[in-house]
């Protein structure tokens, strides 16, 4: 069977189940593990982002609060100097002596860098706090420096820049600024003049520090003034800075029109240029990160979302919300998380989630391997059972259990199923080893009686092919046989099966009527009632062979139903297989006995010669069968041997079937289809009438009378002597001395007249032979006795044998195929027979072993051919066709020479001799064995086990049988 391919499956990768579990193990855990990092790493990632939202929240609103407290302490300061003398003040001098106001008024405001105030005459008066040392180093402040006055008074501009005390350390006209600046053309001048409450610009850069901020400012009592304090906005900065959630992220304010006011980052306002500076826009910072963030400004004051996006190579978290600024005007705060810092902690419980279920797998690992490897070995197991059973290896029962449900239930029924098919195995491979009919039904019956564990069975065949069932066999659980009379009629058994049904099953109670029709099989099991399962055997044509019926106490299961209807198959098939082999040897037995007969009644001269010959020669094979000791204590002949003996035995003479049988029945030297010594005595009386026409032709010339009738006399006596002894020649009775072949040619000289053409009416085929000799003038003189052109019949190519024949025949081949020469037949020395006539008889041998040997026989009947074409062999060599030894024989072709040559002594329907006497065959059997013709320890055998006594009395006229020696006749080999 196909092993290595099946188990191959292809191109397809078969892992073990142990692999697949530890596998899915595997995948389950690692899928568990990263969904939990997953879902923690998500949560963590929203609370994170929530967490930032929040805290955007937060941050907005504080800075809303740092700006209010930024602003609120200047607008105070604004509205007391907005009521102090300076607003009146027409001088620098004058408006010196309020410094100190302006000095508590920056130091009451630490957000404020300056204090100013803008006349309407352009006069200007500004008091700026050089807070570090680039506000002195932008404005060229001297070191001590704490103070800036800048002045413009009627057009002149001065710088004073004045100490911690508002000491004048150094004094700078600055004639450009007088004319340069002008603070009633500044934005919060005229707003300040607007309303009552003081204003506040927006951010903007301060003309004289250039720094981002905003100016609060109001006008004065008089309304000819307006008082002004800047706010740098680099304090939001550093308030922004404080307030990043991560070290990376970054923070912006902003204001409608995308114009920043403050950012986390440092030096982030870009150098004037032409003298201007400018305020950045929102896009220009943060290296394009802080772009996303103008398309996120919220509506109707909400905070937008965190949301995610991608810039500068990174992905960033952002956010935009709204600030409450003093004066109503939107202002805007942004935020920007890169992720790595935003989500470290969510990535970090993603991570660490990973990597415990990392951890738990390969602690995991060895555990679930063999948890693993015991779950699935009861399938390797089970696979193992299968390579079983695809072995046909049934040797073992299927032990495996498991405690999956499923793989024990499967175990469960693979043993049952191995169990049915070694079953199922058995009965088919002993109905298979059982080659006779006759033994075949009740092992048949034995088998599924045992299997099944039925009470008895019984089984039915149709009858020569009809409708009627008769039963063939009843057997028990002990395998004992019952008269089938005690089985129920076929015909009930048969109703037991629904029409088109595979099988009938039920129970039969003495009160039913099939139970009735099977009271004497319920006696005989000693039951009331039983169960039935009756199932029909059918051939392949679905025409019934015959039914099996099996008896239970208890009816079967289903299984055992479908079982024993599986079983039926096999069975039927074996039942019709050795039918039609029985049906074929019968056949063929009585084709063989029919040949054999046609042989034996195609000639008087061999009677029952082919009938007997398988007799004597089974009779002498079954006593060396049953030897105990001697030479033939081991010959041992199975079934097959004995049906080979058998058809050798039957058929060793077929190939006479071509050999003519006047050539067989030859009595006479000159018989042929006919006996020719008639055409030769009507040659004499042809003579003799010559001679009396030539007596009267004498007497009718005047010739004397009785000198006439003297020679007429002479004459006629004289044929009739010479046709008595060619007579006598012609039977062949005596041997033929030389003297007695020249008295015959000395006769075959005579003449006679033939005057008709022998030519005229002949066949075809005897016209093509004579076609050679030419027309012959008539009359014409020819001898009395002849040897003629037309009596030699040449041998054709088919009638050859040559030496180098496949059959390893050795015979001398005459070289005509007939020779009917008139001197040459009756001039045979002994019998009847020319050389050619005897290749012919013995060549029926030849096309024995040729006929034979083209036949199809089966293995065991192969030695048929050398069986059968060995009984004219001999012990010396000397026999024929192959001229084969003793050694060279089988045992059983020498038991058949001397059933052959037994048989032609003693018997006594052949018409030409008389059987001889029991006592004469075995003399001239016991003389040829002397002379290495037959095997000397068979013909011993032949004597000592009474064979040929035996078959004396069952074929042998009683007159014949008489006494033999036995002792005497072996003694003769022995001495």
């Amino acid at each position: 069977m196909p092993d290595k391919g099946a188990r191959g499956r292809g191109a397809r990768w078969c892992l073990p189940l142990h692999i697949h579990i530890s596998t899915l193990f595997f995948l389950l855990v690692l899928m568990a593990g990263g969904s939990i990092a997953w879902v923690s790493y998500t949560r963590s990632a929203d609370m994170m982002e929530r967490a930032a939202a929040d805290l955007l929240g937060r941050i907005s609103r504080q800075i809303a609060a740092e700006t209010e407290t930024l602003l609120k302490p200047v607008g105070a300061s604004v509205r007391l100097l907005a009521r102090s003398p300076v607003t009146r003040a027409g001088t620098l001098e004058t408006r010196r002596e309020q410094l100190a106001s302006f000095r508590e008024a920056l130091l009451a405001s630490p957000s404020a860098s300056a204090f100013y105030i803008g006349y309407e005459d352009r006069d200007f008066f500004l008091l700026l706090r050089l807070a570090n040392r680039s506000d002195r180093d932008l404005m060229g402040a001297p070191p001590g420096a704490a103070y800036l006055l800048q002045s413009i008074d009627h057009g002149s501009g001065r710088f004073v820049f004045l100490d911690e005390d508002l000491a004048t350390l150094r004094s700078d006209p600055r004639p450009d600024y007088g004319t340069a600046y002008d603070p009633t053309r500044r934005s919060w001048y005229g707003q300040a003049l607007a309303g009552p409450e003081p204003i506040q610009t927006e951010p903007y850069l301060f003309a004289s520090t250039r720094k981002l901020g905003v100016t609060v400012a109001r006008h004065t009592d008089t309304g000819r003034s307006v008082v002004g304090a800047d706010i740098r906005l680099e304090t939001l900065d550093e308030s922004l800075r404080r307030q990043r959630i991560t070290p990376g992220s970054q923070l912006v304010l902003f204001d409608r029109d995308l114009g920043v006011l403050a950012y986390t980052g440092k030096d982030w306002l870009p150098p004037p240029q032409a003298g201007e500076a400018r305020r950045p826009d929102l896009t220009e910072l943060g290296g394009g990160v802080l772009k996303a963030l103008a398309q996120r400004l919220p509506q109707d004051g909400e905070t937008e979302p965190l949301g995610s996006f991608r810039a500068a190579g990174r992905d960033w978290h952002g956010a935009v919300a709204q600030v409450q600024w003093l004066g109503g005007q939107p202002v805007y705060l942004g935020v920007v998380i890169p992720d790595e810092e935003l989500l470290v902690e969510a990535r970090g419980i993603r991570n660490q989630s990973i990597s415990v279920t990392l951890l738990v797998m390969l602690l995991a690992l060895p555990f679930t391997y063999l948890a693993a490897r015991l779950v699935s070995r009861p399938i390797r197991d089970l696979a193992g059972e299968t390579a079983a059973i695809r072995r046909f290896d049934f040797s073992s029962p299927v032990r495996t259990r498991s405690v999956v449900r499923e793989v024990d239930n499967l175990a469960t029924d693979l043993g049952s199923m191995k169990g049915a098919i070694r079953r199922f195995l058995d009965i088919a491979s002993a109905m298979a080893e059982e080659s006779s009919f006759e033994r075949l039904l009740p092992r048949l019956v034995d088998e599924t009686v045992a299997v099944v564990g039925a009470r008895a069975g019984v089984l039915y065949l149709a009858a020569h092919g009809g409708e009627a069932l008769d039963a063939v066999v009843l057997r028990d659980a002990d395998g004992a046989s019952h008269p089938l009379e005690q089985a129920p009629a076929g015909a009930t058994m048969a109703g037991l099966v629904p029409a088109g049904a595979r099988s009938g099953v039920g129970r039969l109670t003495l009160q039913t009527a099939a139970g009735a029709a099977s009271q004497t099989l319920f006696g005989l099991l000693g039951a009331e009632d039983l169960a039935y399962l009756a199932v029909p055997l059918t051939d392949r044509k679905q025409a019934r062979l015959g039914l099996l019926v099996l008896w239970f106490d208890a009816p079967p299961d289903r299984d055992l139903v479908h079982f024993v209807e599986a079983l039926s198959g096999s069975a039927a098939m074996s039942v019709e297989t050795r039918a039609l082999i029985r049906a074929q040897k019968e056949l063929f037995e009585a084709f063989i006995q029919l040949i054999a007969g046609a042989i034996d009644a195609k000639s008087p001269y061999t009677g029952g010669h082919c009938a007997r010959v398988p007799e004597l020669t089974k009779m002498l094979a079954q006593a060396a069968c049953d030897s105990a000791d001697g030479p033939f204590r081991d010959f041992r002949l199975g079934e097959e041997d004995w049906e080979a003996v058998h058809i050798a035995a039957w058929l060793h003479d077929c190939g006479k079937v071509t050999t003519p049988e006047y050539v067989v029945d030859k009595a006479t030297k000159l018989e042929t289809l006919y006996d020719r010594i008639h055409e030769i005595r009507m040659r004499f009386e042809v003579l003799k009438r010559d001679a009396t026409i030539a007596y009267w032709q004498a007497r009718a010339e005047g010739a004397d009378e009785a000198a006439a009738k003297g020679r007429l006399v002479e004459t006629h006596a004289a044929l009739d002597r010479e046709f008595a002894f060619v007579a006598a020649c012609n039977e062949g009775a005596e041997s033929m001395a030389p003297e007695d072949v020249a008295r015959l040619q000395q006769i075959a000289r005579r003449t006679w007249l033939r005057t008709l053409d022998d030519r005229l009416g002949l066949s075809p085929e005897e016209r093509r032979r004579r076609a050679d000799a030419g027309p012959v003038r008539l009359p014409v003189t020819e001898p009395l006795l002849a040897d003629k052109p037309e009596h030699r019949y040449e041998r054709g190519a088919m009638d050859l044998l040559p030496a180098d024949n496949p059959w390893g025949f050795r015979l001398k081949v005459p070289a005509l195929l007939y020779n009917r020469g008139e001197l040459t037949n009756l001039s045979i020395t002994r019998g009847t027979l020319t050389d050619e006539d005897r290749y012919k008889i013995n060549e029926h041998i030849v096309y024995t072993i040729r006929m034979l040997s083209e036949l199809p026989f089966p293995r065991h009947l192969r030695a048929v051919p050398e069986i059968a074409g060995g009984h004219h062999e001999k012990m010396d060599g000397s026999g024929y066709p192959r001229g084969l030894k003793g050694g060279e024989m089988s045992l059983v072709a020498r038991m058949m020479a001397i059933a052959d040559i037994f048989e032609a002594l003693t018997a006594v329907d052949r018409p030409y001799k008389t059987g001889k006497r029991l006592s004469e065959a075995v003399s001239i059997m016991a003389g040829m064995r002397d002379r290495g013709h037959i095997d000397p320890d068979l013909f011993a055998l032949f004597l000592r086990s009474g064979v040929y006594r035996r078959y004396a009395e069952r074929f042998m006229q009683r007159k014949c049988v008489d006494e033999v020696d036995v002792d005497a006749m072996l003694a003769e080999v022995t001495a």
